[in-house]
């Protein structure tokens, strides 16, 4: 039996048949979790913003629109559902941050302690002086940055996709990326002299 696309299931979901959030929480459990610890670089709270995405997908399925697979579009603006699945969740971790504002900045050291002392990176990451530095430059880069990269580099998302998720056209998701890895070469160039 064929596997039914991502867009078939949610559509299911949306009409009430709630097992087949099985298969796409199977499919995307660990692409929303490298994005969300990508971002905040905890285990915890990264498996924890995964589950409240999934939860928020199943509140807000009366909202879903696929589109239509013959022209991949139904002419009322609807969506893919990873596109839509990953608006969600940016819009999971704003949230999260936003009741969760203790600090409005944390400081460099506080960072490098949690990428140095991390238990769940890999041997590769904890050896690789290169990698070290590449994730410190990411975590000094604004947010909305970090996020535009995130979704490019390692989500590996097309700049129209991203325009989706992040409201914007993909000329502007262009201008982002490219902003974001000017700022990220003359943070990791800083990074490279200072060690």
């Amino acid at each position: 039996m064929e596997a039914l696309s991502d867009n078939a299931l949610m559509m299911r979901v949306k009409e009430g048949d709630l097992d087949n959030m099985s298969p796409l929480f199977e499919r995307y459990k660990k692409p929303l979790y490298g994005f969300f610890y990508g971002l905040n670089r905890e285990q915890e709270l990264s498996e924890d913003l995964v589950q409240n995405t999934f939860l928020r997908i199943l509140k807000y399925r009366h909202l879903f629109r696929a589109r239509l697979p013959e022209d991949g579009s139904d002419g009322q603006g609807g969506s893919d559902f990873r596109a839509w699945m990953f608006h969600i969740a940016r819009n999971v971790n704003n949230d999260h941050h936003r009741k969760k504002r203790v600090k409005a900045t944390e400081d460099l050291e506080n960072w490098q302690e949690r990428i140095g002392h991390h238990e769940n990176q890999s041997s590769e990451m904890q050896h690789n002086e290169e990698n070290c530095m590449l994730s410190m430059a990411m975590d000094r880069l604004p947010e909305d940055k970090r996020e535009v990269l995130l979704l490019s580099k390692f989500e590996e998302k097309k700049y129209s996709e991203i325009g989706v998720v992040l409201g914007c056209t993909e000329g502007a998701v262009k201008v982002k990326v490219f902003r974001a890895l000017q700022e990220l070469k003359v943070i990791y160039k800083h990074l490279e002299k200072s060690h």
